[in-house]
């Protein structure tokens, strides 16, 4: 089916199905405004997603403390993804889907996603950090717990499981993203969120920022057997596999499917 023939069938007027029209421009529109923020907006927003997503690790906790059901588990750390949502803060693993949409469309610079990623990604850790420490104060009865699900992935030898499992949890939580991008219905977002805990933590495939909360409630205990060293070892592959995953296994698939719409927005970006 040709572009034109394409614009025809639908309402927008746009070479592809309106319903992906609609979402591209929800992701472009929130892209950038994301991209153009400041470095303060930049720091508080991903502090609040750190701290967001360590509420969530701590409910993932206190459930697979009580019931020993991973699955259960992962169910409860949506909560971590609906405060996400909810609460409109920011995770350095969503940021691929949107943010590069809107580079490619020229609604950003690359230098606005790199300061994006480095600001929120250094602002979750800092904020997880903090709060984990609080969590492993309040809770001592959950040490035990910690220590043991963060020696999961921090002890985990450099292979092929550990790689496919940072690329699938990069993959996973993209693919959230894009799902709550593709509706406008505040229960199909709450769903996604609760859907990609459940895959993400609930199978424990490897995530840069969920883990690596863990891994800090662990340290915090002062009885893990690993340290920081081992932790940034561990962190440096799975950021990078996270990446991958993510921009390759669901970003580059939908610019692709996208990519006649993406041309159109960039040729109206530089028009003068």
């Amino acid at each position: 089916m040709s572009s034109t023939s394409q614009r025809d069938l639908g309402n927008s007027g746009s070479p592809i199905e309106d319903e992906l029209e609609d979402a591209f421009n929800r992701m472009v529109d929130e892209g950038t405004q994301r991209l153009h923020r400041s470095w303060r907006e930049v720091l508080v927003t991903g502090a609040f997603g750190g701290t967001d997503v360590a509420m969530g690790v701590l409910a993932y906790l206190a459930v697979l403390h009580a019931t020993g059901n991973q699955l259960l588990a992962g169910l409860a750390f949506s909560i971590g993804f609906l405060a996400l949502l909810l609460g409109r803060s920011e995770l350095f693993t969503e940021g691929f889907l949107i943010p590069i949409t809107t580079v490619a469309a020229k609604r950003a610079s690359v230098g606005q996603l790199l300061k994006h990623w480095s600001g929120t990604l250094v602002a979750n850790l800092a904020g997880g950090w903090v709060l984990m420490w609080l969590v492993m104060q309040a809770f001592p009865r959950l040490h035990e717990q910690t220590v043991e699900s963060a020696a999961h992935f921090v002890t985990a030898p450099l292979s092929l499981e550990t790689v496919t499992l940072s690329l699938l949890g990069g993959m996973a939580i993209t693919l959230m993203t894009r799902m709550q991008h593709g509706t406008d219905a505040m229960v199909g977002k709450i769903a996604a969120a609760v859907a990609g805990a459940f895959v993400l933590a609930g199978l424990q495939m490897f995530h840069s920022i969920l883990d690596s909360l863990l891994i800090f409630g662990a340290l915090h205990t002062g009885a893990a057997p690993f340290g920081y060293l081992d932790w940034l070892r561990w962190f440096g592959y799975v950021v990078v596999g996270n990446i991958v995953g993510g921009f390759t296994l669901v970003t580059m698939l939908r610019l692709l499917r996208i990519k006649d719409r993406v041309q159109e927005e960039r040729e109206e970006a530089q028009s003068p």
